[in-house]
């Protein structure tokens, strides 16, 4: 009785010493392997031009420069190259008439203008990568 006390003993030692070693053992989350294109942080810069834009518009300020970055939109790499077709272009140069226009505009067109410019960014989205569209709709003013 006394050995199977001891067996079982040992056994209960054992496990829980093999438990407290795992425990011990530290994880570490996984690098991330994500690259961000060039295209994505472009379209994050635009994100966030916009919305200061819509910040000074509500302020009833006007946006003073058009940041040439903004430029970058006919040559900067995308995730998939193949989404730079002519559907790709055409939206494209409408959204840099259309933000222009912002820079350009008559206080009492700017919100229009605005909305023209955010309009063609959904518009261009609903075609190809829809993710971001809800948070693109949040640029446009009420």
């Amino acid at each position: 009785m006394k050995q199977l006390f001891f067996i079982l003993f040992a056994v209960l030692f054992i496990s829980c010493n093999s438990t407290k070693e795992e425990a011990k053992v530290e994880i570490t989350p996984a690098k991330n392997f994500y690259k961000q294109s060039e295209m994505a942080a472009l379209m994050l810069l635009m994100y966030e031009k916009n919305e200061e834009n819509k910040k000074l518009i509500l302020a009833g300020k006007s946006p003073k420069e058009f940041p040439e970055e903004f430029l970058k939109i006919h040559t900067a790499q995308l995730t998939d190259s193949t989404d730079r077709n002519q559907n790709f272009e055409a939206f494209s140069n409408y959204y840099i008439k259309s933000i222009k226009q912002v820079f350009s505009s008559p206080q009492d067109s700017l919100i229009e203008n605005h909305n023209t410019a955010i309009n063609s960014c959904i518009a261009c989205h609903e075609t190809t990568c829809v993710g971001p569209i809800p948070r693109i709709k949040k640029l446009l003013i009420q």
